[in-house]
C-alpha cells in the first residue's frame, strides 16, 4: 500500500499545480504520470501476499471475515483486504512451576483436590495445532490468542473436574495413565469443537504433600525390607535343600558298598589282579597267605 499511497500524492499535487500561472505548473503532467505508475505499481504489490510454510492467511475486508484460506506460497487478493497469519505447525503450552517454563509469568502449576481432599500440583505439556479450513472461524469467533482464551482454560478445567475421581496415591502411581487418557478425552473434544486439534496431552510430573510423600516412602521401604527377606528364606531353604540332598547321596554311596562288596567279588577282583601280575614281563615273588588272605607281591629288583 506504500505505492498506492504515494502515487495517490503524486496524483493529488498533480493535479493541485495544473495552473498555467503557477511556475511549477510545467510539472503537472510529469508527477500525474508517475503517480498513475506508482498507484498501479500498489495496486499490484497489494494484489498479491505471501504466506510462509507452515501457516495460513485469513482475509478480512472491513471487518468481514471471509471463509477462504490463503495456503503457503503466493496468492492473488483483493487488495483492500487485511490478511492475518495464523500458525498450523504443531505448538506447545506448559502449565508448570518453574518460571522459565510456564507459558504465564509466575507459577502457572495447576492445583487440584483429589477424592481423599487432598491438593496435588500437576504440571501439564499440552501439543496441539490449528486446522487450517477452521482458521477463519477462530479468527472470527475467538481471535488470534487462542491459547491463552481456549487452550489454557479448557485444560486446567478439565483436569480439575477429573481429577476429584482419583485419590492421590493413585493419581501418583497405579492410575496416572488411566487420568491422562481420560483428560485427553475430554479436552480433544472441546478443543475440536472449536477448531484445534489436540495432538499429545504430556503430565510431567505430580506432586503430593509432604505427608503423603512421607507415607508412600515408608510403605515403599517395608514391602523393600520384606522382599529382602523373602530372598534370605528363600536362599536358606536352597541352602538346606542342597545339604540334605548332598547328605542323601552320600548315605546311598555308603549303603551301595556296604551292600555289593560280597566275599565272592573280593575274590574276583583277587583273581584278576593276579593274572594281570602273572601277564606282566618282569619277574617277582608271590608269597600266598591263607584261604581270603591277599598275597604278597615282592619284586626282586
Amino acid at each position: 500500500m506504500f505505492f498506492f499511497v504515494l502515487g495517490l500524492l503524486a496524483l493529488i499535487i498533480g493535479f493541485a499545480v495544473n495552473t498555467p500561472s503557477l511556475t511549477f505548473s510545467r510539472f503537472s503532467r510529469p508527477l500525474k504520470v508517475v503517480g498513475v505508475i506508482l498507484i498501479l505499481i500498489g495496486l499490484a504489490s497489494s494484489s498479491v501476499r505471501q504466506i510462509d510454510a507452515g501457516t495460513v492467511g485469513v482475509q478480512s475486508l472491513f471487518g468481514s471475515v471471509q471463509d477462504r484460506v490463503l495456503e503457503s506460497g503466493l496468492n492473488w487478493v483483493n487488495p483492500l483486504v487485511t490478511v492475518t497469519d495464523f500458525d498450523i505447525k504443531t505448538q506447545n503450552y506448559t502449565m508448570s512451576g518453574a518460571h522459565d517454563e510456564s507459558g504465564q509469568q509466575g507459577d502457572d502449576a495447576i492445583r487440584v483436590l483429589t477424592a481423599d481432599g487432598l491438593e496435588v500440583v500437576i504440571d501439564l505439556t499440552v501439543l496441539y495445532r490449528v486446522i487450517p479450513t477452521e482458521s477463519p472461524k477462530i479468527y472470527r469467533s475467538i481471535g488470534a490468542d487462542y491459547s491463552n482464551k481456549v487452550v489454557r482454560p479448557i485444560t486446567r478445567t478439565r483436569i480439575r473436574d477429573n481429577a476429584v475421581y482419583y485419590d492421590a496415591v493413585s493419581l501418583y502411581s497405579t492410575k496416572r495413565d488411566e487420568f491422562q487418557n481420560r483428560i485427553y478425552k475430554t479436552i480433544e473434544s472441546d478443543l475440536r469443537n472449536r477448531g484445534i486439534l489436540l495432538e499429545q496431552l504430556l503430565i510431567r510430573n505430580i506432586n503430593l504433600p509432604a505427608s503423603v510423600k512421607t507415607t508412600i516412602e515408608s510403605k515403599i521401604n517395608a514391602e523393600q525390607e520384606a522382599q529382602k527377606m523373602q530372598f534370605v528364606l528363600q536362599k536358606e531353604r536352597q541352602e538346606a535343600e542342597r545339604k540334605r540332598v548332598e547328605a542323601q547321596g552320600i548315605a546311598d554311596y555308603q549303603k551301595i558298598l556296604a551292600t555289593g562288596l560280597s566275599d565272592k567279588q573280593l575274590q574276583y577282583e583277587q583273581i584278576k589282579a593276579q593274572r594281570e601280575l602273572a601277564a606282566s614281563p618282569n619277574s617277582k615273588i608271590v608269597v600266598l597267605g591263607g584261604r581270603g588272605s591277599v598275597p604278597l607281591i615282592l619284586n626282586d629288583k
